[in-house]
């Protein structure tokens, strides 16, 4: 049945109508704050009126309130779910910038709930009961994980290394090597930071190759530090020479210089049995002399981010009082969250198997390929003949700037939806990135593939739950 324009309009339902039947038809929308839902179902009959305006809805039957239903609780739902939101990661990328990086530990989150459910003892000296600092409250897990005498923690990586070169080199000139210009995500570019530092970037070498006497050469009554930097996101191979920590803190020692080392993701861990390259640890760095080293407080570290700085206690000592430094300093989340993680540190064991990081960065063969058979064969039962699902041999990666071009073999679960089901392969991975919770995987070879490396133990259940939803609805 058809009718005029004008008598849609009229027959369309009242907001305080529509409001009630979302409420009645959706717990999580009655929860909802009334003016976030009041907005998102008011933008849906305004595209409902737009749809009448421009002749794609002819009769009465297509906008009233039963016939709208669906749509408008999928809209509401979506408009008034938090934009921050639990996903689950399949893709293998253990340090995954764009869901939030690492993982933290049970331990780091009930730490983050103790000091949002009440008062805590941020900068409470509880000897005297007066003032204290935040710069002691993970102060001296550092300084024993690390060996240095004194650290300082900041909101991340980039304000650290911005805050040391504000501090030791405005005005004067950082000698860095070439091939160590790194940019990160984001676009943001070491030179840059320098440049915000009111420090002189003075590169030497050349891209792939920079000896000890490079750096020599080029010192003088401007030179302030030499700076090393870690190439996050890149590896130089081939015909390629850098100088050791060692050398750079002889060099410095000689021209009474101070040496910096900025290792990006920070590990406190040796990597190598699971197949990485033995990159050098914090605690390394910090033995063979490196004045200060800064690094980031999750990516491999596996804590919240944060910048922290470790090293000589008079330098420290002279950042803490850098006025830029209050603009920089972590809340209490951050360093409750750190703490808890360092903790951990005290016992290498423990850390191994309670910080999820190191957990899936350490996991075996043959635990990967044993969770990705029980994975696979939950998948086939839910699944039927709709489906074909199988395991094959593949690689996850690190992630967040760690280990660039490094593999970690793995085993992956791949689904091929087969003729007639709803979804293809790249259809599904769409459909995934709406579902609640989103579901991220990987479309290779004409399958959707999951990696059971980065699945955390709840996660199995919801994907079997969310593909079956979505090929057998």
């Amino acid at each position: 049945m058809t009718t005029d324009r004008g008598a849609l309009f009229r027959g369309l339902p009242a907001m305080d109508a529509v409001l009630a039947a979302a409420a009645d038809a959706d717990p999580v929308l009655a929860a909802a704050p009334r003016p976030l839902l009041r907005d998102a179902l008011t933008a849906f009959w305004d595209a409902v009126r737009r749809d009448i305006r421009e002749g794609r809805v002819s009769s009465a039957d297509e906008v009233t309130l039963e016939s709208c239903l669906p749509r408008m609780l999928a809209c509401a739902r979506a408009a008034v779910a938090p934009r921050l939101r639990r996903v689950i990661n399949g893709t293998g990328v253990v340090v995954h910038t764009n869901m939030g990086r690492s993982v933290l530990a049970e331990e780091a989150v009930e730490a983050l709930l103790t000091a949002a459910s009440g008062y805590c003892s941020l900068e409470l000296d509880l000897t005297t009961g007066g003032r204290g600092s935040r710069h002691t409250l993970c102060e001296s897990l550092i300084c024993r994980l690390t060996g240095a005498e004194a650290a300082l923690v900041v909101n991340n990586n980039a304000a650290a290394v911005l805050l040391l070169l504000d501090t030791f080199c405005k005005g004067g000139e950082a000698i860095v090597s070439r091939g160590e210009l790194v940019e990160i995500g984001g676009s943001f570019r070491i030179p840059e930071v320098m440049a915000k530092s009111g420090a002189v970037l003075r590169d030497v070498g050349a891209t792939n190759r920079t000896h000890l006497r490079d750096y020599e050469q080029a010192i003088d009554e401007r030179t302030r530090a030499l700076l090393r930097v870690h190439t996050s996101n890149y590896r130089i191979v081939g015909f390629h020479t850098a100088v050791a920590a060692e050398e750079l803190v002889a060099l410095g020692r000689r021209h009474d210089l101070p040496v910096f080392e900025d290792v990006g993701s920070g590990s406190l861990t040796d990597f190598s049995s699971v197949g990485l390259p033995n990159e050098p640890t914090v605690q390394s760095l910090i033995a063979a002399g490196v004045d200060v080293v800064t690094f980031s407080g999750d990516k491999v570290l596996g804590g919240p981010q944060a910048g922290i700085l470790a090293g000589r206690a008079d330098m420290i000592a002279r950042m803490k009082s850098n006025q830029l430094t209050r603009a920089l300093r972590c809340d209490k989340f951050t360093l409750a969250a750190l703490e808890a993680t360092l903790r951990l540190y005290c016992d290498p064991e423990l850390a191994r198997r309670r910080i999820p990081t190191l957990r899936m960065l350490f996991m075996s063969q043959e635990e990967l390929a044993r969770a990705a058979r029980s994975l696979a064969g939950r998948l086939r039962r839910a699944l039927g003949p709709v489906c074909g699902v199988r395991v094959r041999p593949d690689v996850s990666r690190v992630g967040g700037g760690a280990f660039p071009e490094c593999d970690l073999p793995t085993s992956l679960v791949c689904l091929t939806p087969q003729e007639g089901a709803p979804l293809t392969a790249s259809g599904l991975r769409q459909a995934l990135l709406a579902t609640a919770p989103p579901l991220l995987g990987r479309l290779e070879e004409g399958a959707f593939c999951l990696d059971p490396r980065t699945l955390l133990p709840r996660d199995p259940a919801d994907i079997v739950a969310l593909v079956k939803g979505l090929l057998r609805p």
